[in-house]
């Protein structure tokens, strides 16, 4: 799903900032990666223009965030992963022990999200939910192999 460099410079100039190559190529990096941290993003992104540098990446993904074209997680306690909003709405669920990470469809929280509502009047931000724990592969294994 490459981005679209007319509504990516469309939404930069309605913000009056310009579209530069650097954009381009950062927003392009994050859509193929899936999910990336920005050092993912530089890496891949020095692949076309060896130039760019980390503070490029990381000022350049703060716009894009604003600009609502990409989304950030924290699935680590490192650096965010970011992923484009061309993506279908998901959350993240994550294994302590592997690191698989899974995109999962907002469904599956709907009672959460219910309940959040109409007990506490809050409405979550599922976008940037990460859920830790352990995937049933880890889980099946034996202690000794682990």
């Amino acid at each position: 799903m490459p981005s679209d460099p007319g509504d990516l410079g469309a939404r930069l100039r309605e913000s009056g900032l310009r579209l530069t190559p650097q954009r381009e190529l950062i927003l392009r990096a994050v859509e193929e990666l899936g999910h990336a941290t920005p050092d993912e993003v530089l890496a891949q992104v020095r692949t076309h223009a060896s130039s760019v540098n980390a503070s490029t990446v990381y000022r350049t993904l703060e716009v894009l965030e604003e600009l609502g074209l990409v989304r950030h997680t924290h699935l680590s306690d490192r650096a965010p992963t970011y992923h484009s909003t061309r993506e279908p709405e998901h959350f993240h669920v994550v294994c302590r022990r592997c690191g698989v990470v899974r995109s999962v469809d907002p469904e599956v929280a709907a009672p959460l999200v219910e309940a959040l509502e109409r007990e506490h009047g809050f409405s979550p931000d599922l976008g940037h939910l990460a859920l830790f724990g352990v995937c049933s592969a880890c889980s099946s294994e034996s202690p000794a192999t682990q």
